[in-house]
């Protein structure tokens, strides 16, 4: 039964249990978890059925359109353990003349800390708070990093960063600067895991790295519900997501299945496409190859750091995913996924990140194989806002006292 609502601040909600989500074995709500005994993501269960009788879909159409407007498919269970900075609704934006007539580009940099990483980790760092942890650590290739000590911060929890050598000084200067203790590693994102997993087992800090908690794909699923609400309770024909852990995809994915339950949409699907770079694209490989799980990917590099992730724990939920829906993986060369972060720029006035810039890559890429069509909806998701990347400099040079010669523009 769901627990319900009184006096000392708790609030109704609907979470029942926690599965394996390779096994289906069943776990215990209100403890601290980290991976199953199968050593696979766990996945948070509602009771649905008892959700559907206490809340009508025009009810939440009537509250503020944030994140926390979603609370009874959330499971967050007290009040005073939401950290928020504001995770407001992101907007759906048209990019007509870079994408195509129905492209529509979900801009998660609106989001606090610039990115989509403050989904997970708001959703992520609240149940730490309410589950008792005082001390945390995780990996990062730079965003979720940021997200992670701007929201620990705000719970009051210490909080270690590791990040690969490389990772943009913009990322580790924000992370410092939002109270974490962050450390460079000579090595790449899943080196400097197996670090935070070695003190995890030595009892030093509570291992916060992708999936290896079960709360992250909760904030995340929040980029589907939005979705479907904001296209009045339908999906698009397609939906390309950068892939690096996968949590988003994973999240979404849940989000469709728990709405169509509820009754909220029907069983239509979008065609998820993962989208990689062609430097560390294990899942497109695995994809091609008919695998369930993914092999590492050695000497990973791109310039798309948010999805150079070379081993992802959740491979198997991701491919599955993208199986079910009819879609593919799909990785881009670094040059058509920078050319496409210039075009967006350029043509329609959308600064999109590097991985950005790869999913319209890869819907160009899609639309060229006949995967879908030029006038399909498709989303299209960025990231990151583009502020947090070098841009190239295209400026020049006027007197101050003359008016620039547009005949020569």
């Amino acid at each position: 039964m769901p627990a319900r609502g009184n006096l000392d601040g708790d609030r109704e909600t609907f979470v029942t249990h926690l599965e394996c989500s390779l096994t289906g074995e069943r776990y215990e709500a209100d403890r601290l978890h980290g991976l199953s005994s199968a050593g696979r993501p766990l996945l948070v269960r509602y009771d649905l059925e008892a959700l559907g009788k206490a809340l009508a879909r025009g009810t939440l159409e009537a509250r503020p359109t944030d994140l926390w407007r979603w609370r009874e498919l959330l499971p967050v269970r007290r009040t005073g353990s939401i950290v928020s900075l504001g995770e407001i609704e992101t907007p759906l934006i048209p990019i007509p003349k870079s994408g195509g007539p129905n492209v529509l580009v979900k801009d998660e940099g609106r989001l606090p800390t610039g990115s989509f990483k403050a989904r997970g980790l708001v959703m992520a760092v609240a149940m730490a708070k309410e589950l008792g942890v005082t001390r945390i650590a995780m990996p990062t290739n730079g965003n979720a990093g940021a997200a992670l000590a701007a929201y620990a911060t705000r719970a009051g929890i210490e909080t270690v960063v590791l990040c690969p050598d490389d990772t943009p000084e913009i990322n580790v200067r924000e992370i410092a600067a939002q109270g974490a203790r962050v450390y460079r590693v000579n090595g790449l994102i899943d080196e400097c895991g197996a670090i935070v997993g070695k003190g995890a087992a030595e009892g030093l800090w509570f291992d916060f790295s992708t999936l290896k908690e079960p709360y992250r794909i909760e904030g995340k699923k929040t980029m589907g519900l939005e979705l479907a609400a904001q296209l009045g309770w339908r999906l698009p024909r397609a939906i390309f997501y950068l892939t690096g852990g996968g949590t988003g995809l994973i999240g979404m994915w849940k989000a469709f299945d728990e709405l169509e339950q509820l009754g909220w949409i029907g069983s239509e699907r979008p065609k998820m496409f993962a989208v990689q770079a062609s430097g560390c694209a294990p899942i497109v490989r695995a994809f091609e190859g008919g695998e369930e799980h993914a092999e590492r990917w050695e000497n990973a590099h791109t310039v798309a750091a948010g999805i150079r992730v070379p081993k992802a724990v959740g491979d198997f939920l991701i491919l599955r995913a993208v199986r079910e829906s009819g879609g593919r993986a799909i990785a881009v060369e670094e040059q058509d996924l920078l050319r496409a972060t210039a075009e967006s720029a350029a043509q329609d006035g959308m600064l999109l990140c590097p991985e950005g810039g790869a999913t319209l890559a890869a819907w160009r890429h899609a639309v060229a194989q006949g995967w879908v069509e030029a006038e399909d909806e498709a989303v299209l998701f960025n990231c990151a806002t583009g502020l947090k990347y070098p841009l190239s400099d295209q400026s020049a040079t006027l007197d101050k006292d003359a008016l620039p010669d547009l005949a020569s523009l």
